[in-house]
């Protein structure tokens, strides 16, 4: 019997690895994986495409992943990008690294939730909330940051969903908002390391108030906490709505099975599932009202007077220059 050659048996195993490569997806996922993977594992089990989910840490948001397409963009490992905020995803496209694509999912997405040409397309939205602690205060909706800010709680402005809510108010205040930022420390606004910090903050009556984004708020009711909320407004009146992001990356060798799992993304399956789970993400696509909690149901209808966000890149690349020089407490 004749032998294989070292460098046969090498090729062989090549081939095969290359073969189990060509059979599924890779996904860069920035979606909390307790969320996320649940789903992903739907989509394998309903269209026998594997999936292989690499997800970010809380440290490092979704810029770990942003930076990891980067670095790979002349021999992309990712397939689909699924992220959970929006301008991040702008700034691969602005950059050459995302493919264009049109699908049954981008056609049931308002125009304010996609990208003209399909290069990403929105889902599933977070809401930044003004969260109050009802056993400590009576704030309303008409509530203002004017006076004593000692009982009032924000995330970092120079991350997440604080970031885009600051770049938000970076296009409509200009050059006014550092000095008004500056104001609020000086009347004692209390700054936390997250969302999540300023939820349990509130929650526990540490402080009466603070913002925070709507699934952390339901985190807290469905943790019994006496908490109530409402969406937190620019100066305009709009609210801010952050949907979850997908694009497909540009040099995938996956581009049918990519297209497959975007379109169940944005599906109206996908949205509801993420609706009725525990982060209450809000369709941007059209549900069936009934089949949505009835918590969720005005924050449905918040979310349709949302601020566009797909042209923040300019004041948010401002708002962190001013951020990164300016001293935080």
């Amino acid at each position: 019997m004749k032998r294989l050659s070292l460098f046969t048996i090498l090729l062989v195993l090549c081939l095969c690895s290359c073969g189990d490569r060509n059979t599924g997806l890779t996904v860069y996922c920035a979606h909390d994986a307790v969320y996320s993977q649940e789903i992903l594992n739907a989509f394998s089990a309903e269209t026998g495409i594997a999936v292989t989910a690499v997800f970010d840490t809380e440290a490092t948001k979704s810029l770990g992943l942003i930076e990891r397409i980067r670095r790979e963009k002349t021999s992309p490992q990712c397939d689909v990008f699924w992220n959970n905020e929006l301008l991040g995803t702008v700034q691969l496209q602005q950059e050459g690294l995302l493919q264009p694509y049109q699908g049954t999912g981008y056609a049931r997405m308002p125009a304010h939730a996609k990208e003209p040409a399909g290069h990403w397309v929105g889902f599933g939205a977070r809401m930044r909330v003004v969260m109050v602690n009802t056993e400590r205060s009576s704030h309303t909706a008409a509530s203002t940051l004017d006076g004593d800010l000692s009982q009032f709680a924000m995330a970092k402005p120079l991350y997440g969903t604080t970031l885009t809510h600051y770049a938000a108010l970076w296009r409509e205040l200009g050059a006014e908002l550092p000095a008004l930022h500056a104001d609020r420390l000086a009347r004692e606004m209390n700054i936390l390391n997250g969302n999540g910090a300023v939820k349990q903050a509130v929650a526990i009556g540490a402080v009466e108030w603070g913002w925070s984004d709507t699934d952390d708020y339901f985190l807290a009711v469905d943790s019994g906490m006496p908490v109530t909320a409402f969406p937190a407004r620019l100066p305009s009146g709009k609210t801010i709505a952050i949907p979850n992001t997908v694009a497909i990356i540009a040099g995938t060798a996956h581009s049918a099975e990519a297209r497959q799992l975007v379109n169940y993304l944005l599906s109206q399956k996908t949205e509801l599932a993420l609706a009725n789970g525990r982060s209450r993400q809000i369709p941007l696509g059209p549900v069936p009202a009934d089949a949505l909690p009835e918590a969720l149901r005005p924050w449905q209808a918040w979310a349709q007077e949302a601020v566009s966000l797909e042209d923040l890149s300019d004041a948010r690349a401002r708002c962190i220059a001013w951020l990164k020089a300016a001293p935080q407490k």
